[in-house]
């Protein structure tokens, strides 16, 4: 899959199970935050989307977990996007590095909510 954003993180104590490794709720919020930061590089984020009207909200949520992270441990929570429909469906990756060993596999489906109401999002078309 072509990637078109990445962004490198580092694992932080706190995030950690007492097993030693990545809880895995806390996938969910890497790849939340790699979706966040993609908008606001190209978009200005949803901060300012939600100030327009426009809210995306999280329809289905997928993750396929591969091979822990542990703690200090680098990884890159890689990203693509495609449209179906009304639906904007996020693939992300999260590799640990520097050795590209995949850890998850996630898809995230976004919609969005204009003035309160599902429809169109001509401003996230435009990242297609």
């Amino acid at each position: 899959m072509d990637y078109s954003f990445e962004l490198p993180m580092k694992v932080r104590d706190y995030e950690c199970d007492l097993q030693g490794i990545v809880n895995n709720a806390v996938y969910q919020h890497y790849t939340e935050h790699t979706r966040n930061e993609f908008l606001r590089s190209r978009l200005g984020g949803i901060d300012e989307f939600h100030q327009r009207g426009i809210d995306t909200v999280v329809a289905r949520l997928e993750m396929q977990f591969k091979a822990p992270l542990h703690p200090g441990d680098r990884f890159v929570c890689r990203l693509a996007v495609r449209k179906e429909g009304l639906k904007y469906i996020f693939d992300q990756i999260i590799v640990r590095q520097p050795d590209e060993k995949l850890c998850v596999r996630a898809q995230t489906t976004v919609v969005c909510l204009v003035n309160g109401r599902l429809g169109e999002c001509k401003e996230l078309d435009v990242l297609l």
